[in-house]
């Protein structure tokens, strides 16, 4: 016999209290300062809600009912915030750490060889022989194992765009002291060597053009896209400000104490190199018709002899010691413009990696390039060396002279070459040739009827070197790839014809 027992029902009990309480509403929590600054709220909203689950009792069934309740998930939001940021900060720590030793890398390897070719008492320049060995180090590699080569070319991406985008500033140092190279330097044979300098320019690029033209006609290889070129970020406010802040206090310290440093010439280096760099930064920033006329090295220039002035002034001293602190050509003393020079070497080693990054299109379009390039650099130099003779040049000053269609790293390695040569003018010279093609290359491309970018291209990078390349490539990045091509070989083939005995004398021959 089955007994069933009643259910009890529930029943609601109610409570009354003797005071009455006040009605809270729970408090609004709107975004703080830390949240908002160290957590986007794009990644909060994207970030799942958590599920909770509770059990109520319905007032009209008087049963148990199951509900459930999506609350977002604040806590869990920050934490993620949180490791998002750590992660960004470390990934930048790598980037910086990454940087410093593949630049490094660069800078001591240079710096080896140049203490072992002075040691065994070897003329040809260290740097080109460094740059050899780095391309027959990547062609070995992608030839044999091709992983190995492109993550050798990735290790060292981030200092060659450190190179690229500072390139102008390590010419810098020879405009800077160009007042002490030319002080010795007759009226007439300043501008003589000008005459020289603009009309070898022209000269330059009508025979690099047209002989590309010519090759070009014969060979009728078609044009291919070359390999994309990485580019370096801008410069921010932060860098600007900065060094801004670095040449006012390095400047102010020391005028009251001219040699905390040790030297007179370290302790003007803090000032001096961030009144080069802000001028450059400064100069960068213009608009482009502006920087037409006005280039940013001219900017750099300026900016860092006008500090100098400023210093002579301040402290009494004149314009020439400041000067003189800024370029000593001393390893024990180094100035502001011996720490920019120092990275010419590395600039050299550098174009390894560019051609190798080009070497199909060197490969396809060899006739064209290697052709041009021979025929406009024995034009350059012997050329140089005629003109030199015929309007009564100094034999001192046209030999200094000689190679300034040549990149500066190595012009003043094929100067070292020749005896009494003044290496401080050959600097000079290099430098204004290529503003000179910078200004003018473009208009003068389109009036000699110039349109192929490999014409265009190699005549650029001939005649006016780093500066010419670099004002071209940026209205036509099509010709970027054999302006850099034309612009390494240039320099190395110039090296390897002054580095022949015959051929010096040759030129000096004709120099008289």
């Amino acid at each position: 016999m089955s007994t069933s027992m009643p259910v009890p029902m529930a029943t609601t009990v109610s409570h009354s209290l003797p005071f009455s309480l006040p009605k809270l509403k729970p408090p609004s929590l709107s975004p703080s300062l830390f949240r908002r600054t160290f957590f986007l709220n794009s990644t909060l909203n994207t970030l799942p809600n958590r599920t909770i689950s509770f059990t109520t009792f319905s007032p009209t069934l008087s049963i148990p009912t199951r509900k459930t309740r999506h609350v977002p998930a604040k806590f869990s939001q920050a934490d993620t915030g949180s490791t998002s940021n750590s992660s960004s900060l470390t990934h930048t720590v790598l980037g910086v750490l990454h940087l410093v030793v593949s630049l490094g890398l660069i800078l001591a390897a240079d710096k080896f060889l140049k203490k072992a070719f002075v040691a065994a008492a070897i003329k040809f320049p260290s740097a080109l022989f460094g740059m050899f060995c780095i391309f027959s180090v990547l062609i070995t590699l992608d030839a044999t194992v091709p992983s190995a080569g492109a993550a050798l070319m990735s290790f060292f991406e981030p200092a060659l765009l450190f190179i690229q985008r500072w390139l102008p500033l390590f010419y810098v140092p020879s405009l800077v002291v160009l007042p002490l190279a030319v002080k010795d330097v007759p009226t007439a044979s300043a501008l003589k060597i000008g005459l020289i300098l603009v009309g070898g320019w022209l000269a330059t690029l009508c025979v690099a053009g047209y002989t590309a033209i010519a090759v070009r006609k014969a060979v009728k290889t078609e044009l291919v896209e070359a390999e994309p070129m990485g580019k370096p970020s801008p410069f921010s406010v932060f860098e600007v400000w900065t060094w801004t802040a670095v040449l006012i206090i390095s400047f102010v310290s020391a005028l009251f104490y001219p040699t905390a440093l040790g030297t007179s010439a370290r302790t003007c280096l803090p000032f001096l190199l961030a009144a080069t760099v802000l001028g450059y930064m400064v100069g960068s920033g213009l608009p482009t018709n502006v920087k037409k006329v006005f280039h940013p090295i001219i900017c750099c220039a300026l900016s860092a002899d006008l500090t100098a002035l400023a210093f002579g002034y301040c402290s009494k001293s004149g314009l020439e010691p400041v000067l003189g602190y800024y370029l000593t050509k001393a390893s024990s003393n180094p100035g502001a413009g011996d720490i920019l020079m120092g990275f010419l070497g590395s600039v050299i080693l550098s174009f390894s990696f560019s051609m190798f990054k080009q070497r199909k299109l060197v490969k396809r379009h060899a006739a064209e390039i290697f052709t041009s390039v021979i025929i406009s650099t024995v034009f350059s130099l012997y050329s140089t060396a005629l003109v030199g003779r015929l309007v009564q040049l100094e034999p001192s000053l046209t030999v200094s002279i000689l190679p300034r269609c040549i990149t500066v790293a190595l012009a003043l390695s094929i100067v070292s070459l020749f005896d009494g040569a003044n290496s401080s003018l050959t600097a000079a010279v290099v430098v204004l040739t290529g503003l000179v093609g910078a200004n003018f290359v473009q208009a003068t491309l389109d009036r000699l009827s110039f349109r192929d970018p490999i014409a265009r291209g190699i005549a650029t990078a001939s005649s006016a070197h780093g500066l010419g390349t670099a004002a071209l490539s940026a209205k036509e990045p099509e010709a970027l790839p054999f302006c850099a091509i034309a612009y390494a070989l240039n320099g190395i083939f110039g090296s390897i014809l002054c580095s022949i005995p015959a051929v010096r004398e040759s030129l000096l021959a004709i120099v008289g």
